[in-house]
């Protein structure tokens, strides 16, 4: 078996591991000391030999077993788009818009808006990660990568773990303690206005034309599975998405989000049941498979159109860092956790769990549909048989009965909604913090600009609408995504991972990365031979001299070309840029972010809580510029969270099952509550949202 594809992606996976691991050491998240150091240790370095070992097994001996062919009998697709199917469709509808409006209703700032009040327990940012993640092109083209190159499809959903030490340690403390809204005011923090001006620029271009490919292939799936126009299905349900986004923001995201994360792992765990029932049970599914189709990794090179060369670089380190690091909607799901370490929790969560399980369900049409050929399933008739591109319509046509394919159905759509729904609010929280609020109306209430958000997260989804014609010129989705972002993220991933760390990288160096990199990205787009040293000896696509077809020659190897170009230009520019003052960087770099006045090795420290009694009042005092309520607490109960007056604090439904739902963020008041016990004074407002009179509450003192 080729251990080529195995060896170079953990060779240089393992560097990016360890680089990550050698920062956590060096400022003690990670060692021997018993305790937290040791267990973060085994944390990352079993997940390693998590990945390392799965991978291994599927590349090396799993396609060692027998392949079987024949004794099937051919199959036609089922009668589908049945009322009851419709009618399935129709309820999920309905259940999203009215969970998404009913949860959201409660904003009262831009901080409840894009980042839902900053209360979510993990369980719920883990599934609202899921679900974002599997956008609805996730289960049409890692499908037809499944039925064409087989189990390695799933390299793309097992590359991230790579990035989770320096995301953990690095990252996340950063994002929490520097009270940044957005990636763009991270980079005039770090740097200056014109760098936070270019990310922003670039932030735009990249979530917008993510936006666009999953409306594009949401109509595409409902063209092929029940007749709509494309671009009709794409306005539908850009529209129901716009609603709900913009009546809740981040809180209904987050909560439609959990259910939709459910119904895509139920919809596509049942397609991959009844496809291996279909086929005779699990070992004669796996029989069917044939030995290439079992492996981890496809071909090194020889493939342009999927090598685990080029996928390696534009998914596993250029789209990957991306999506963890500089992703404005994944930026903010972690943001709404109620603390660190649920931050921390679910993102351990997300890439060892249920990263596996999403690759599983994404391409169980494409492996279904590859075994059911080598069992002789397909349809005689050469018409009426299937391809790559419309696989996962076909099996799901064939197995599903009326009111079942209205669930696969449903779950494209929640693909679509959840994913789409985090990129309206990603785009207009930018749109609002670094456009509006700096440039166009400075010192507003916040009132005012959460009424901007509203109005802008509709006019993101019209943008979006109107980018699928774009995006219907490509003949294959997966090329369409993977020319997109190897094209787009690479200056930015050099960009930000310099920013944060290394000290000496200047503001003249990031914004000549940022420019020249996407420059040169530019360049090649038009000239593609810059690339061929980059490539791999992977052949290049022959074109016929439009752009789109210049776009397509070496779109993968292209996020390569992109990261080299744009480090060598941070570190030209920067050995000849003076050094800037390290007190502008505090807080803003690996190992200086934790709470003020405290020890980096208190950034995980869990917070300190009490149990308080509610004391009814008949108004509640809610502060316009902090966006919380001023809350009156008993001696007591300051005493025992080891707190002060003007301390941030989260109440909180003492139920954890609500996972953060009923709590709202709040600031001690001056005044002392005349209680000898433990208790809060909550008014009409804050009663309706966490809990009512003399029910009891958890109160958490945060940074």
């Amino acid at each position: 078996m080729d251990a080529l594809p195995y060896l170079y992606q953990y060779s240089i996976g393992s560097i990016v591991l360890g680089t990550g691991l050698f920062f956590a050491w060096r400022h003690g998240f990670v060692g021997l000391q018993p305790g937290t150091q040791r267990r973060n240790l085994l944390m990352m370095l079993g997940g390693l030999l998590f990945f390392m070992g799965l991978q291994g097994y599927m590349q090396f001996i799993a396609p060692l077993a027998p392949h079987k062919t024949g004794g099937g009998t051919p199959v036609q697709p089922q009668s589908v788009g049945t009322s009851l199917d419709y009618a399935v469709i129709i309820f999920y509808f309905l259940g999203i818009l009215a969970v998404g409006s009913y949860f959201g209703r409660n904003n009262k700032s831009t901080t409840d808006f894009f980042f839902g009040g900053q209360k979510f327990a993990w369980w719920f940012i883990t599934m609202s990660l899921v679900a974002t993640t599997i956008g609805s092109y996730s289960f049409v083209k890692y499908s037809r990568v499944a039925y064409t190159y087989g189990l390695s499809s799933s390299q793309t959903y097992l590359n991230d773990w790579f990035w989770l030490p320096l995301f953990l340690f690095g990252w996340l403390p950063i994002i929490f303690f520097s009270r940044v809204v957005s990636i763009p005011e991270y980079f005039e923090k770090r740097f200056n206005k014109s760098a936070r001006l270019a990310m922003t620029v670039l932030l735009l271009i990249y979530l917008v034309g993510y936006i666009g490919i999953n409306l594009f292939t949401m109509g595409k799936a409902l063209h092929h599975l029940v007749g709509w126009p494309i671009f009709a299905a794409a306005v539908v349900v850009a529209a129901i998405s716009a609603v709900y986004v913009s009546a809740g923001g981040q809180t209904s995201v987050i909560v439609t989000d959990l259910m939709q994360g459910f119904v895509l792992i139920l919809a596509g765990g049942i397609l991959l049941f009844l496809g291996i029932s279909a086929l005779g049970g699990f070992g004669e599914f796996w029989a069917f498979l044939k030995p290439e189709h079992r492996q981890a990794f496809p071909n090194f090179n020889t493939d342009p159109s999927y090598s685990s060369v080029g996928i390696f670089w534009q998914d596993g380190m250029a789209n990957s860092a991306v999506y963890l690091f500089l992703n404005q909607g994944c930026m903010m799901r972690f943001l709404s956790a109620r603390s660190l370490n649920d931050g921390k929790k679910a993102a351990v969560a997300t890439l060892i769990i249920l990263m596996p399980i999403a690759a599983m369900v994404v391409a169980s049409g494409g492996w279904i549909g590859a075994a059911m050929e080598s069992a002789g399933m397909f349809p005689t008739d050469p018409a009426l048989r299937p391809n790559a591109s419309n696989i996962f319509y076909w099996v799901a046509a064939v197995l599903c009965k009326p009111g079942i394919f209205g669930l696969v159905m449903a779950a494209l759509t929640a693909a679509l909604m959840s994913t789409v729904d985090t990129l309206i609010t990603a785009v207009a929280a930018i749109f609002v913090n670094d456009v509006w609020r700096p440039y166009v109306k400075p010192n507003q209430p916040d009132r005012y600009y959460l009424g901007i958000a509203r109005k802008s997260s509709i006019s993101v989804t019209i943008i979006g609408v109107a980018l699928v014609p774009v995006f219907m010129t490509f003949d294959s989705i997966y090329s369409a995504h993977g020319a997109f972002t190897a094209a787009i993220t690479p200056p930015m991933v050099v960009t930000f991972l310099f920013a944060m760390l290394w000290p000496r990288f200047t503001s003249k160096a990031a914004i000549w990365t940022l420019v020249g990199g996407s420059l040169l990205v530019l360049f090649s787009l038009f000239v593609p031979e810059v690339i061929a040293p980059f490539s791999h000896g992977i052949p290049r696509v022959k074109a016929d001299g439009t752009l789109l077809e210049y776009a397509n020659a070496y779109k993968f190897t292209r996020a390569l070309f992109g990261l080299t170009v744009s480090t060598v230009i941070g570190v030209v520019v920067t050995i000849f840029t003076e050094p800037e003052p390290m007190e502008k960087m505090k807080g803003l770099i690996v190992g200086t972010a934790g709470p003020e006045g405290g020890k980096i090795s208190e950034v995980f420290a869990p917070s300190p809580k009490t149990l308080a009694r509610v004391v009814a009042t008949s108004a509640d005092s809610f502060n316009e510029m902090s966006g919380r309520y001023d809350v009156r607490m008993s001696a007591a109960a300051l005493a025992a969270l080891g707190g002060e007056p003007g301390n941030h604090l989260l109440i909180s439904d003492k139920r954890w099952w609500f996972g953060g739902l009923r709590s709202a963020h709040c600031t001690v008041s001056l005044n002392t509550l005349g209680e000898s016990d433990n208790s809060v004074e909550l008014g009409p407002d804050l009663n309706g949202v966490v809990a009512k009179a003399h029910s009891n509450v958890v109160i958490e003192l945060l940074p």
